[in-house]
C-alpha cells in the first residue's frame, strides 16, 4: 500500500514538473545572479539621483549665496542639469565600455563568443542613458522647488527643505537595496547633502562679503 502511494506521488510531481517548467535563464546564469543585477542597477539608479540632487541643489544654493534672483539659480541648476547628465553619461558609457572589452577578451579566451554569455554583458548605451536618466531625475528636485517661489529666504528654505527629504528617502532604498540599516544610511545620506549644500552656500556667502 505505501509503496503504490509513493508510485502515485512520484507520477503526479512529474506532471506538476512537466506543466509548470523552470524558466530557462541564459548558461550560468541562476535566478540569484539574475536578482542581484536588477539590485545593483537599481542602486547604480538610486546613486546616480543622489548625486544629481546633491551637486545640482548645492550649485543653486552657491549662485543664490551671492545673487538673490530666482532666475539666476534655475538657469544655473538646470545649466548643472545638463553637464551633470551629460557627465555620467560619458563617464558611464567609457566605464562600461572598458568593462565589456575584458570580459568579451575572456570569452575569446575561453571560445565562448557569440553565446548567451555575450548576450547577458551590460550595453554601454543602456548603462549611458539610465546613469542620465537618474541624475537629471535628482536634478530636477531642487530646480522644481526653487522655480515657482519669488521671495528669496522662502525660496532657499523650500530647496533645503526637499531636498533633506528626498536625501532621506535616497538614504531609505539604498538601506533596504544594500541590507544595511536604514536609520544610519538615511542619516549619512542626508547629512552628507547638507555638507555639500552647507560649505558651497557659505563660501560664497564669503565671496560676496569680501567682494571678491
Amino acid at each position: 500500500m505505501a509503496m503504490n502511494m509513493d508510485g502515485n506521488v512520484s507520477k503526479l510531481a512529474a506532471v506538476v514538473d512537466a506543466e509548470n517548467p523552470r524558466r530557462a535563464l541564459p548558461c550560468g546564469v541562476d535566478d540569484d545572479d539574475d536578482l542581484s543585477q536588477r539590485a545593483n542597477w537599481l542602486r547604480a539608479a538610486v546613486l546616480g539621483a543622489n548625486d544629481g540632487l546633491v551637486s545640482t541643489a548645492s550649485l543653486m544654493l552657491g549662485v543664490g549665496a551671492v545673487k538673490a534672483d530666482a532666475r539666476a539659480m534655475v538657469i544655473s541648476g538646470f545649466a548643472g542639469l545638463l553637464a551633470g547628465a551629460c557627465s555620467m553619461a560619458i563617464g558611464e558609457f567609457v566605464s562600461v565600455c572598458s568593462q565589456r572589452d575584458v570580459e568579451l577578451a575572456q570569452l575569446d579566451r575561453d571560445g565562448k563568443r557569440g553565446g548567451d554569455e555575450e548576450k547577458a554583458l551590460p550595453s554601454p548605451v543602456q548603462a549611458a542613458a539610465a546613469s542620465a536618466l537618474a541624475f537629471s531625475v535628482g536634478a530636477l528636485v531642487p530646480l522644481l522647488a526653487a522655480g515657482f517661489i519669488r521671495d528669496y529666504r522662502l525660496r532657499i528654505g523650500v530647496v533645503i527643505a526637499l531636498a533633506t527629504a528626498t536625501l532621506a528617502a535616497f538614504g531609505c532604498v539604498g538601506a533596504v537595496l544594500g541590507r544595511a540599516p536604514v536609520a544610519r544610511s538615511c542619516a549619512r545620506v542626508v547629512v552628507g547633502g547638507w555638507a555639500a549644500m552647507g560649505v558651497t552656500f557659505g563660501l560664497m556667502r564669503l565671496f560676496k562679503a569680501s567682494g571678491i
